[in-house]
């Protein structure tokens, strides 16, 4: 064999290497729960308007925050109840469902507010 061959065989067998490591390094890493949140935060929805902006519903505790997200960086828009969500957090939130949840409660308050 010549030292090219050798040379070249040796550099895929070090690629290969490296790959498997980062592979178990990556899978173990998970397993552990790293990369998880921890504590009282979760997003339990999210809207992407486009490929930079996005709107997300944060719980935090009991609240839920909804948040506003662009290059510029992260804008609180406002609060919801956490009734407007489902109690399960294993079921399927539709963010445009909560929406209307809540703009429809908005409009009937704004509407009974100004006939008094």
């Amino acid at each position: 064999m010549s030292s090219y061959t050798s040379y070249i065989l040796s550099t895929f067998v070090s690629l290969g290497a490296i790959l498997l490591l980062a592979f178990v390094v990556v899978y173990a890493g998970r397993k552990l729960g790293m990369g998880r949140g921890h504590g009282p935060l979760e997003i339990v929805g999210q809207l992407p308007l486009d490929a930079r902006r996005s709107i997300y519903l944060v719980r935090i505790g009991t609240s839920v925050l909804v948040i506003g997200s662009s290059e510029a960086g992260l804008v609180r828009l406002g609060d919801l109840s956490p009734e407007d969500l489902p109690e399960t957090p294993d079921a399927k939130v539709r963010f445009a469902d909560v929406m209307g949840r809540v703009m429809s409660k908005r409009s009937e308050s704004d509407s009974s507010g100004g006939e008094s």
